[in-house]
């Protein structure tokens, strides 16, 4: 899979620096998280990709036939298609740490490929992630540091899905770290400040 098989921005970082990642929410595009994903880790090197499937003019990593109910042949489509532009541009970087972050839509395709290809990321944040299935991880997450962020009002995201899919993750071996807030689907304060924290954790790893 090609380094350009998604349309992205990449912004070069510091040689020997990380890579980091960033998955933007259903309507968003490549500039959603860009700052954001700057912000996190300075000195980073920052690729975010646009989804490749459009909804009603919104875009998204994989189809679905309503609210909650994904399209599992796309998204197994979708997950293979990121995992192969994930690997061409770690291949590209030989980057120091593999740092990853996405959001409602992002979160997904980013957990979806977390489960089919677990030694991608060293660190993953799962902002508001919705998993309606069982998810089947081809591999260990030992020594995987993720974080889930939620609300507990989420009308998207029912709050006993995030509790099953933090669960989930600790069963596997990944160490998991679970932000909630009292609102809904909305990011707030508290989830990006854990954000920081474990990038900040991840890279001083090195």
């Amino acid at each position: 899979m090609s380094k350009d098989s998604y349309i992205h921005k990449l912004l070069s970082g510091e040689p020997d620096s990380p890579l980091v990642f960033a998955f933007h929410g259903t309507g968003g595009d490549e500039n959603q998280l860009l700052g954001f994903a700057q912000e996190l880790v300075p000195g980073a090197t920052i690729v975010s990709p646009r989804g490749d499937v459009s909804e009603i003019g919104a875009a998204r990593f994989f189809r679905r036939t309503g609210e909650g109910v994904y399209d599992m042949d796309d998204l197994a489509r979708a997950t293979d298609k990121m995992a192969g532009f994930v690997r061409a541009h770690i291949a590209a970087a030989k980057p120091s740490r593999v740092l990853a972050l996405g959001y409602s839509n992002g979160a997904n395709i980013l957990a979806s490929v977390l489960f089919a290809e677990p030694g991608l990321f060293d660190a993953v944040a799962l902002m508001h992630p919705l998993i309606p299935f069982a998810p089947d991880v081809k591999g260990s997450l030992a020594g995987r540091q993720v974080l889930v962020t939620a609300g507990r009002r989420d009308p998207i995201c029912p709050p006993e899905l995030t509790s099953r899919l933090d669960a989930y993750l600790r069963q596997v071996g990944a160490d998991v770290s679970l932000e909630w807030h009292e609102g809904g689907h909305e990011v707030r304060p508290n989830e990006i400040d854990a954000v920081k924290r474990l990038f900040t954790t991840a890279t001083k790893e090195l």
